[in-house]
């Protein structure tokens, strides 16, 4: 699966995937045009917004809530507690981290990772259940586009029937971003202080991290088709995402 990058002028991490999955940063600097393209060249007519209240309060209402033909639903993967972004997950706050003794072995971002699927699996669950259902396009974003849309994408390509490797491919696209995205979210109140602009590139995703989760969710769940199942889809939702997404 290669997915065709957006060129919009309020977000620098947007590309689509399969039948009318957008995957994106953050919406909020989205021009009249964006909106446009959005929604009537891409059918986008619901919105998953993965940030936290923190953010969403920090950030106020984006443009897109005011159009009338898209609807948006919140999941965030982090606890409602503290602040912070998703563009390290290595060097989150503590609290984004899985703070209760498992996996310590593994490297910071694969068990930030694991903790959205600990934490907050019903947030997890309804994002890709969302991208199943939803009748027109879809778009997924969080702030930076990278952990919290990375894992929620992944996870609904994987039960899709995507190979591994195109999985990780589209995971690490981010990269090729990384400076824009670093450089877009280090110009915003609400995110300056988290990013490292002058190292963009410490930012960026790495192979391992996603292939590390993912073989995670094989080993512990049967892969993400057997966690999704745990975890309220049903085998219609699974037969929506290898329609939408599938090969």
């Amino acid at each position: 699966m290669q997915g065709r990058w957006l060129e919009l002028d309020g977000v620098v991490n947007a590309r689509v995937l399969g039948d009318g999955l957008v995957r994106a940063d953050n919406l909020q600097d989205l021009s009249d045009a964006d909106v446009r393209v959005l929604v009537e060249r891409e059918r986008v007519g619901l919105v998953v917004d993965l940030r936290t209240e923190v953010e969403l309060a920090a950030e106020g209402p984006g443009p897109l809530t005011r159009e009338p033909r898209v609807r948006i639903e919140h999941h965030s993967l982090h606890p409602e507690t503290g602040g912070g972004t998703d563009l390290d997950a290595s060097t989150v706050d503590p609290w984004q981290v899985d703070d209760d003794g498992h996996d310590p072995g593994e490297a910071p971002t694969v068990r930030a990772y694991l903790g959205y699927l600990r934490h907050r699996p019903e947030s997890v669950a309804a994002a890709v259940r969302a991208i199943a259902r939803a009748p027109d396009g879809v778009l997924v974003h969080c702030a930076a586009g990278k952990d919290r849309t990375g894992v929620v994408v992944a996870l609904a390509l994987e039960a899709a029937g995507v190979p591994r490797d195109d999985v990780v491919a589209d995971y690490l696209r981010t990269a090729e971003r990384i400076e824009a995205i670093v450089g877009r979210l280090a110009a915003s109140p609400t995110y300056a202080g988290e990013v490292d602009a002058a190292g963009a590139q410490r930012h960026a995703p790495v192979p391992g991290t996603m292939e590390r989760l993912l073989a995670l969710v094989d080993e512990r769940h049967g892969g993400a088709e057997g966690w999704l199942l745990a975890h309220g889809l049903a085998q219609d939702d699974l037969a929506r995402l290898r329609a939408r997404l599938g090969p």
